[in-house]
């Protein structure tokens, strides 16, 4: 018998001990039934694959498979002694043989937080792993000739190991050598190294319907039915794994409700418009400081909500969440200037979050023009709370301090009345505070209800003879949503959302809002495939621009999202 094969059995006390423990540790992750959707492949099933081979796209979905395997697993760190795993006593049955295995052979390791979960079930591939990782080492013990002692019982006990689990060492083999013929494939096809290239389509079919214009113009709403689209292609490019650089390049060629209804109560929450010129529409840093940190920095469309939480899960999203305008986010607190800035999260615990920041208007934070820049124009401070202090239940809690200069006065984020807009007119630079509170509790896992309030407490900061430097008003503003998840089919969501608009209810020396205006919209999600997803719905204005004198709106939408 050769001198390696006896070195080798030299060392099968390891073999039998790593067989009964290192699978559980050896590489620190879940079993292969939670971790991957291919774990219960069989040896002859992969042979049939290598033997006819695979398509391109084949290729590629299964790529995507394997790199989603072990994602939130955690690290391994290899110890030295078994006195490092704060979860193994020297009462556990197999403390000694698991302190031979860390101090004779060095292959077992714990996870970061020092223990090893001995515990936990195994699969037979986890223990062909660790039986590999154990055999591995003895191949570096017997390179490095560290060996001098082998028994009869043992080299039996290797026979017995190695047939044993012969068919899964060969499976984990075949696994290697397919993944490896994967990623050589992805690395001659991919877009890039360090960018992921995501699009965004959207087709919608609109309309709407009523009477007279909110305007006071006596004009009738144009009630044909559009079709039009929105594109993003987002170039998402990670340097470290953890950070994320987007750019984004968007075109449109929406025609605004606003105009064809009289009120801004009546736009699409996703109407982009420009002719569908394409223009960077997002460009924006974000990267962790540390463990806790999150820090933020743009030039172009890092908006409120993106450091803000939104606090709406189903209705937030500009491509697949609410139809108007309105209900997709707290328009007092989560709509202002923004685009350009930095800001930063802190996570305390699960439970706690706070966020910072401060932005400027993208189109003034270039133009070092008077009464322009990063720090004279118009801009947005602030911090929100984010607590979850029960499961299924998160809650925030917004400030924000905003200066608008004149000609750029929108405090309502375009979706109230004129006066809850601009209540000191265009020409008059208007600095607020603005108040807002979100909650969004999952009632049950096929029931989730939302909602916000908003308040704004503006003052002009200038005078044009009707409005004094100082004047103060008062806008307010409500919504709630109840949404049905996995609504007759798996994926698909059933909501119904309304509230009031922003309404100004108290400005000095001028009239407030007469009347009261109330948005309901009811839609459907219903995905067709994963990447096409269709949302019928409708949403309906009564008393328009806060006006019982206006007839009530109505709008009706077929949004199709394509994500690729």
């Amino acid at each position: 018998m050769s001198t390696v094969f006896w070195n080798t059995i030299k060392y099968s006390p390891a073999v039998l001990g790593a067989s009964l423990l290192v699978a559980n540790s050896a590489y620190g992750a879940p079993s292969l039934e939670e971790s991957s959707t291919e774990a219960q492949v069989a040896p002859q099933e992969l042979t049939v694959a290598q033997a006819t081979g695979e398509s391109n796209s084949e290729i590629l979905q299964q790529i995507n498979i394997y790199n989603n395997e072990g994602k939130d697993v955690d690290s391994i760190d290899q110890v030295t002694s078994v006195s490092q795993l704060r979860d193994v006593s020297p009462g556990d049955w197999a403390y000694e043989a698991l302190r031979s295995l860390v101090e004779r052979y060095g292959c077992i390791a714990g996870y970061p937080n020092r223990t090893f979960r001995g515990n936990r079930a195994t699969t037979r591939y986890e223990f062909a792993a660790g039986l590999n990782a154990c055999l591995n080492q003895i191949e570096r013990l017997i390179a490095a000739s560290t060996a001098d002692f082998i028994t009869r019982e043992d080299l039996e006990t290797l026979q017995r190991l190695i047939q044993e689990f012969e068919s899964e060492l060969a499976t984990l083999g075949a696994r290697v050598d397919n993944l490896e013929g994967r990623v050589a494939f992805l690395e001659d096809h991919q877009f890039s190294t360090t960018t992921k290239l995501k699009g965004e389509v959207l087709f919608t079919f609109a309309g709407a319907f009523g009477d007279e214009k909110a305007d006071g113009s006596g004009d009738g709403i144009d009630e044909n039915i559009t079709l039009s689209n929105r594109v993003r292609l987002n170039f998402d490019t990670s340097f470290t794994g953890k950070d994320r650089l987007r750019t984004r390049l968007q075109a449109g060629n929406f025609t605004s409700l606003a105009g064809v209804t009289g009120t801004d109560m009546a736009r699409l929450g996703h109407d982009a418009g420009g002719g569908n010129d394409v223009e960077i529409n997002d460009l924006y840093y974000r990267f962790p400081i540390g463990k806790k940190f999150r820090g933020y920095v743009g030039t172009s469309g890092l908006d409120l909500n993106n450091i803000f939480n939104p606090t709406n899960p189903f209705l937030g999203s500009s491509g697949s969440g609410g139809l108007s305008r309105f209900v997709r986010r707290n328009p007092l607190t989560l709509r202002g200037a923004e685009g350009a800035g930095a800001g930063f999260s802190y996570k305390f615990s699960d439970a706690l979050k706070l966020s910072v920041l401060y932005l400027a208007d993208d189109g003034d934070a270039p133009n070092p023009g008077e009464g322009l820049g990063l720090f004279n124009g118009s801009y947005s401070a602030g911090a929100e709370l984010a607590i979850s202090p029960i499961d299924n239940l998160d809650l925030s809690l917004i400030y924000v301090r905003s200066y608008q200069r004149e000609g750029d006065i929108n405090l309502s984020g375009s979706t109230g009345s004129p006066l809850a807009k601009r209540p000191f007119g265009n020409g008059v630079p208007t600095s607020a505070n603005r108040l807002g509170a979100q909650a969004s509790f999952r009632l049950t896992e096929q029931i989730h209800l939302g909602g916000w309030f908003g308040y704004i407490d503006a003052e002009a900061e200038d005078d044009n003879g009707t409005v004094e430097e100082g004047d103060n008003a008062d806008i307010v503003t409500w919504a709630a949503n109840l949404s049905f998840i996995d609504f007759g089919k798996e994926g698909a969501v059933f909501s119904i959302a309304g509230g009031m608009p922003p309404k100004a209810t108290d400005i000095d020396g001028a009239s407030d809002d007469d009347d009261t205006s109330y948005l309901i919209e009811a839609q459907y999600k219903f995905p067709i495939t994963k990447n096409i997803l269709i949302t019928p719905g409708a949403y309906v204005i009564f008393n328009p621009n806060h006006d019982d004198d206006n007839d009530t709106i109505w709008v009706g939408a077929i949004r199709t999202t394509f994500k690729f």
